[in-house]
């Protein structure tokens, strides 16, 4: 490529549809330059990985909120599959499914835990 180097959020394979899903996190509102993001790695996955035998790779953004109207004129001359959709955190989540998921303070001592760990590796 260009010597450029661009992180993907997430990367998965759907199994059925016989395609790669990539997904890109956003911590705020869905802006329109996002949608050009996501179709620069929809093509990146697409040209990369992509064969013959698989479907078109699909692009899901993920963002706290979203406007309705923002989002259509964003995508509206898209011909790849991007969608746009918002996420809720766990405070919001039905309570059957917040008793199995770990809490913040969880997540925040086992990252510690594994920094800690990466850094002693790298002190000897």
């Amino acid at each position: 490529m260009s010597g450029k180097e661009y992180r993907l959020d997430l990367l998965f394979y759907h199994v059925h549809l016989h395609c790669y899903v990539v997904i890109d996190l956003k911590m705020g509102e869905f802006e329109p330059q996002h949608s050009g993001q996501m179709s620069f790695y929809v093509a990146a996955v697409d040209n990369q990985l992509r064969s013959d035998r698989h479907e078109p790779t699909i692009g899901i953004i993920l963002c706290k909120s979203k406007d309705k109207t923002t989002v259509e004129y964003a995508l509206q001359g898209s011909q790849q599959p991007i969608g746009v959709s918002t996420y809720q955190f766990q405070s919001q989540l039905p309570l059957a499914l917040r008793d199995k998921l770990p809490s913040i303070e969880q997540l925040e001592m086992e990252l510690t835990s594994i920094f800690e760990e990466i850094e002693g590796e790298t002190e000897q």
